[in-house]
């Protein structure tokens, strides 16, 4: 509901609509090779409800490009390789700055390893085509394993029905104590280089409104919501907002699994990953 439709739009006919009309017109040269290949980044198909759930339009318009993958590679076997490369790990690219902030290009790889693997695709015969080469969290063949993998990083996904299982309250006060903490920490320059007001939305014990104001002289945080219109509103439970300013859990990945909703200044939610960074120790 939050996506503005010039947006699904942007994403359909850049990736979806790019894709094919882009592939349409090299065909006809393409056929004139030898070693004529067409390679799409894009994931495996997989139909998953997980990998919709936060971004359905992106998924639909990325699903588009393999889909024409498989429908290209059987039209024009024997003539032209068509294949898909997804990347295993995350790879340190603009909206990954965009997504995690100052200092995840040490989570993620470099594209050159991207470069590589296009180059290795590129050097096969016309005979290896309708490959997705490489799982990605796209893909759960093996979803233990990929549920390990996001629980080492602190989010769960919800690959498979989970059983009933009885919830794990917080220490009552631990999110007062946080903002305690943090209300503490705050400084002059702190707010001088943010300039943002914060409110979260919190469930579960010790739950409700909080805020964290970053633009006001001095700062200020506590419960209830803030005297000026909050610039991000962030909902999550109290254990994983915990969790996060404590350093257990990455907010990207709690962004990307869905544990943590963002509203509003989307640059302003990742500065205040940088104050957390702070946080870490004393919390």
């Amino acid at each position: 509901m939050e996506t503005p439709t010039k947006r699904v739009d942007l994403m359909m006919n850049v990736n979806t609509r790019g894709t094919y009309l882009t592939s349409k017109a090299c065909i006809p040269y393409l056929k004139k090779s030898k070693v004529a290949h067409i390679l799409n980044l894009s994931p495996p198909l997989n139909l998953n409800p997980l990998w919709f759930k936060q971004h359905c339009a992106y998924t639909i318009a990325k699903y588009g490009m393999s889909m024409c993958v498989l429908g290209m590679a059987e039209e024009f076997k024997g003539e032209i390789a068509v294949n898909a490369l997804w990347p295993k790990t995350a790879i340190h690219t603009a909206a990954m700055d965009m997504l995690g902030g100052s200092g995840i290009e040490s989570q993620c790889r470099k594209v050159d390893i991207i470069a590589d693997a296009a180059y290795s695709i590129f050097k096969k015969p016309k005979s290896f085509t309708g490959n997705p080469l490489l799982p990605d969290f796209f893909l759960d063949e093996y979803p233990d394993t990929v549920t390990k993998k996001m629980e080492s990083h602190g989010a769960v996904p919800q690959l498979k029905e989970e059983k009933p299982q009885p919830s794990l309250k917080p220490h009552s006060g631990t999110v007062e104590e946080t903002f305690r903490i943090v209300k503490a920490s705050l400084s002059d320059d702190i707010v001088k280089a943010t300039q943002a007001v914060y409110q979260f939305e919190l469930s579960g014990e010790d739950g409700g409104t909080w805020f964290l104001d970053l633009k006001n002289k001095g700062g200020n945080a506590g419960q209830g919501e803030p005297t000026d219109e909050a610039d991000v509103v962030m909902n999550m439970s109290t254990d994983d907002f915990v969790k996060m300013f404590s350093g257990k859990l990455k907010p990207t990945l709690a962004f990307m699994s869905g544990k943590l909703k963002i509203k509003g200044n989307m640059a302003l939610a990742i500065k205040l990953e940088k104050l957390m960074s702070q946080m870490h120790a004393k919390l």
